[in-house]
C-alpha cells in the first residue's frame, strides 16, 4: 500500500497506513545504532517509528523514508510536544507501539562534560523518565534502555565485572546512566511496561551513521589519514562489540519472553571483545601499512576505565553469540574508508562529542 501525503505539509510525521504484528519506537533512531536497527527491523517485518532531532543530519534514514512501515517524528524527546507527536504517529499507522528502544542521549563523557551536568541530566535521566511514562500511557509492553559498561569504572580486584559488580563511575556520562538505570529498575516492580537494561561494550564497525569518536573506528581513521597513532593509557583494558552484534542483541531483547527481560540488566558484548589498547593497536598495524605508534602518559579527570567484562549472563539467558570480531571491524572500517564509501570522515557529524545544545 502506498504512502499518503500528510494534510499538513509542515507536519514532522510521515503517515503510512499499515497493520503489522509489532511496532517499535526508536528514540535517537538516526544515530549510530538506531539507523542500523531501523533497517533490520523493517527487513524482519516490524513497523518502526523513529524520533530524532537530527542534530547530526538525517541521511542515515533516507533509505527507509519511503518504506510503508516506517514513520518519522522530528524532534527532541525532552519536548512534551514531541511526545504528543509520537502518540499521533501511533494512531497514524493504526497499530499500538509494542516496544520502545530508547537510544536518545548525550553519549560519551566528552559530550556530557561539554554541555555540563544540568543539560546532561535532562537528556540522559529526565528524558528517560518522560519516555518511560509515555510507554506506560500507551500500554507499551517493553522498554529497552541503552546503558554502558562505563558504569563499572575501575575494577578493584582485577576480575571480570558482572552485572552484580559494584558500580564505580568515572565520568558524568556514567553517573547519568546509573541514575536512569536505578529509576527504571525501581519502576519495573510495579509498571505494566517491562524495562530491560543493556550495558553496551564500546562499539565499532560501520552503520548508516558511522561514528569515528570510538576507539577502534578512530584508530583506523587516524592510521589511514595520519599514518601515526598517539596512544594514552596503553595498558588499560576495555571491552568492544560490533554495532551489528548490538542490533542482534536488541532484537533478542525485543523477542525474548518477558520473564527473561523484566527488570534485568545484561552486559552486551563478548569475552572475545576484551582488549587492551595495545591489542587494538596491534590489529590496526596488521591491516594498515606504514603505521607509526607513539605512547604517551596522560592522567585526567575523565573516563579512566580499566576493566574486563563478563558476558556470561546474556549468553546463558538470551543465547547471545556475537558473529563479528574486532579484527573484522578493523578490516571493515579500513575498506569503507579506502574505497571512498565514507567521505570526509573527520567531519564533526561523525563525532558525538560535538554535541551542542542551543
Amino acid at each position: 500500500m502506498t504512502n499518503q501525503p500528510s494534510s499538513n505539509p509542515q507536519s514532522a510525521i510521515r503517515n503510512p497506513k499499515s497493520a503489522l504484528p509489532h511496532h517499535v519506537l526508536i528514540t535517537g533512531g538516526a544515530g549510530y545504532i538506531g539507523s542500523l536497527l531501523t533497517g533490520v527491523l523493517l527487513q524482519r517485518g516490524y513497523a518502526v517509528t523513529v524520533v530524532d532531532d537530527l542534530l547530526f543530519g538525517g541521511e542515515s534514514l533516507l533509505a527507509y523514508f519511503s518504506h510503508p512501515n516506517f514513520t518519522f517524528v522530528k524532534g527532541d524527546v525532552c519536548d512534551p510536544l514531541v511526545l504528543e507527536k509520537i502518540r499521533n504517529a501511533q494512531f497514524a499507522i493504526r497499530k499500538s507501539i509494542t516496544a520502545i528502544v530508547h537510544l536518545a542521549a548525550i553519549v560519551g563523557f566528552p559530550a556530557c562534560q561539554a554541555v555540563g551536568k544540568p543539560v546532561a541530566w535532562r537528556y540522559n535521566v529526565e528524558a528517560v523518565k518522560r519516555v518511560f511514562d509515555l510507554a506506560e500511557t500507551l500500554r507499551t509492553e517493553r522498554f529497552i534502555f541503552s546503558s554502558t559498561y562505563s558504569n563499572y569504572g575501575l575494577a578493584e580486584d582485577g576480575k571480570p565485572v558482572t552485572e552484580a559488580s559494584p558500580l564505580n563511575p568515572q565520568s558524568l556520562y556514567a553517573e547519568t546512566k546509573i541514575a536512569a538505570e536505578e529509576w527504571l529498575l525501581s519502576a519495573a516492580r510495579t509498571s505494566e511496561c517491562a524495562p530491560l537494561v543493556f550495558r553496551f561494550a564500546t562499539l565499532y564497525g560501520v552503520s548508516p551513521r558511522t561514528r569515528f569518536d570510538l576507539i577502534v573506528n578512530q584508530f583506523v581513521l587516524e592510521a589511514l589519514t595520519r599514518r601515526e597513532l598517539i596512544i594514552y593509557q596503553r595498558g588499560y583494558s576495555r571491552s568492544f562489540v560490533h554495532v551489528r552484534d548490538v542490533v542482534e542483541g536488541i532484537l533478542l531483547g525485543l523477542e525474548a519472553p518477558e520473564g527473561k527481560i523484566r527488570g534485568q540488566v545484561y552486559n552486551l558484548g563478548s569475552d572475545g571483545g576484551n582488549y587492551t589498547k595495545d591489542g587494538i593497536v596491534a590489529l590496526v598495524k596488521k591491516h594498515v601499512d606504514g603505521l607509526k605508534v607513539t605512547h604517551k602518559d596522560l592522567s585526567f579527570g575523565g573516563d579512566m576505565r580499566d576493566i574486563t567484562v563478563s558476558f556470561a549472563k546474556i549468553q546463558r539467558d538470551l543465547a547471545f553469540t556475537p558473529k563479528l570480531t574486532v579484527e573484522d571491524g578493523v578490516i571493515e572500517v579500513r575498506d569503507a574508508l579506502q574505497t571512498g564509501l565514507i567521505k570526509d570522515a573527520t567531519d564533526s557529524r561523525y563525532r558525538n562529542a560535538q554535541f551542542i545544545v542551543q
